[in-house]
């Protein structure tokens, strides 16, 4: 049969990326001999010292990954040489082998460094075992070596700035572009307070609340810096910021993480596209605005009276002008969302009673069309962090697009639910649904799902768009199922960052 161990070993030896080499450092001649057979036909690359002196000698000259240590030899201790090898060679694993084992001695030698210890005499059974262990270790030591080069590399590349710290806000990690962007020079800024190097009060305030936060929350803090003029560049900078705490598995916070991602051009361009924008749907609103207000003087007969034809003309002109009003205001809306103004003023919401406000607010036009509108009874409450106003447009876009698209004697099922990492609400309706090839459109700017049954269906098209742009400023992601006559769910998840407390 085969020796499991003798499998392990040369197992071991086969996964790792080098030859393990194996000094055996003991006086007696029959055990450095069979120390060396045995270890060789394994696969590891042997060899031997008579003495400590000599062993210590040999370690100046190459590196050794397994010491296999006599305690008791002449001229110098096995403990003195243990002391030396793990004051100048820490990453070597040496075995402490001894004819005198006892409690006292294995703890001293473990005390000192030492890997693992054998009795003399022992077996060959005894020598694969505890070579094996030192194998896998040398083997898991090597791996979290490579990680973190691999890691360190990956960091280090990145034209975003990172920043780590542990919960004393000490640096643990700042790779280049961090440093530029804050304005060092300075590239020995590990083991030093953040303080030292980082003068952004706002910035030093978001570390600080981030390694503070307590162990029932995990929230992202976001916000925008603005940096000073700099040489380098021909105005201020902006700098997105994102910092969160960093935990065990024990959910304790051992520090922080802070991501810095320059979004100069980005907000110049969106300022462009938002003022552009603004000014557009602006200069439409108010003179639509005045000619509606005199349409109305018309249709309400103080300018004279009008015939059946002229009403009914004029009453399909106002409606057109009402349209018109409405997509400026989502323009408008949808400028201001663009713009970043929606990141502001959050505040702890309820989810369950900010929906059933929302479906209050919808009976009357739900029941014109005798559909029944109701809300789902689930949790007593649901906490999130949002902006009040645009969550509730969230909610009441989704229900006044399902109204839209739902026939008469049609339902609307809305609700709020927890799962795993977010919380949920949700938006069912027995509509008309929505086309498979439509389906990754629906969220487009202007986009409208047409076809016979939906041609007479008023819209701007901006809904959808507002509503996901909405929920991917705070962090969330918008789902939909759909099914042509059957009907429409569409699911906004918010993640636990965004609505824990």
């Amino acid at each position: 049969m085969t020796n499991p161990s003798l499998e392990s070993i040369k197992n071991s030896v086969k996964d790792i990326f080098f030859q393990p080499r194996v000094l055996v450092v003991d006086d007696e001649v029959r055990i450095q001999k069979a120390c060396k057979r045995l270890l060789t036909e394994e696969g590891c690359d042997v060899e031997v010292a008579e003495n400590g002196i000599n062993g210590l000698k040999m370690l100046e000259e190459k590196h050794f990954d397994i010491i296999l240590l006599d305690l008791m030899m002449p001229g110098m201790s096995g403990l003195d040489v243990l002391t030396d090898v793990k004051a100048h060679h820490p990453d070597t694993v040496v075995i402490v082998v001894t004819g005198y084992a006892t409690l006292e001695h294995s703890i001293e030698t473990m005390k000192k460094g030492a890997f693992d210890f054998l009795s003399k005499p022992f077996s060959p059974e005894e020598l694969r075992l505890v070579i094996g262990k030192a194998i896998e270790f040398l083997r898991t030591l090597q791996d979290i070596a490579t990680e973190k080069s691999r890691m360190r590399v990956m960091i280090n590349t990145l034209s975003d700035g990172v920043l780590t710290t542990d919960n004393q806000k000490r640096i643990a990690l700042a790779n280049p572009a961090f440093l530029k962007a804050i304005g060092c020079r300075n590239t020995s800024v590990l083991g030093h307070h953040v303080s030292e190097f980082i003068t952004d009060p706002r910035l030093l305030d978001m570390i600080d609340q981030a390694i503070n936060q307590p162990e029932s929350t995990f929230a992202e803090i976001t916000d925008e810096i603005t940096m000073p003029f700099s040489k380098e560049s021909e105005g201020d900078v902006i700098i997105g910021v994102r910092c969160l705490p960093f935990r065990d598995r024990l959910n304790r916070n051992l520090g922080s993480i802070t991501l810095l991602h320059d979004i100069t051009a980005l907000k110049k361009v969106d300022q462009l596209k938002s003022d552009f924008v603004s000014m557009v749907a602006h200069e439409i609103k108010s003179p639509l605005n005045s000619v509606l207000m005199q349409l109305n003087v018309i249709l309400d007969g103080l300018a004279g009276d009008l015939t059946e034809k002229q009403k009914e003309l004029l009453q399909r002109s106002s409606d057109r002008i009402k349209s018109l009003t409405t997509l400026s205001t989502e323009l408008l809306d949808l400028s201001k969302i663009e713009s970043g103004l929606i990141n502001q003023d959050r505040e702890d919401l309820d989810l369950v009673k900010l929906i059933a406000d929302q479906v209050a607010g919808y009976q009357e036009k739900a029941g014109s069309k005798s559909i029944d509108l109701i809300m789902k009874e689930t949790l007593t409450e649901i906490r999130m962090m949002g902006n009040r106003t645009n969550i509730e447009e969230v909610v009441s876009n989704l229900i006044s697009n399902a109204i839209r698209y739902t026939p008469e004697d049609g339902q609307i099922t809305v609700w709020a639910c927890e799962k795993t990492d977010c919380a949920v609400i949700n938006v069912l309706d027995t509509g008309l649904g929505i086309p498979a090839k439509d389906v990754d459109h629906i969220f487009d700017r202007f986009f409208r799902v047409k076809n016979e049954k939906t041609r007479y269906i008023n819209g701007t098209g901006l809904g959808l768009a507002i509503v996901k742009s909405i929920v991917e400023a705070h962090h969330g992601s918008i789902e939909v199922e759909s099914e042509v006559d059957q009907g429409t769910c569409f699911s906004v998840y918010f993640p636990r960052s965004a609505y824990k407390i």
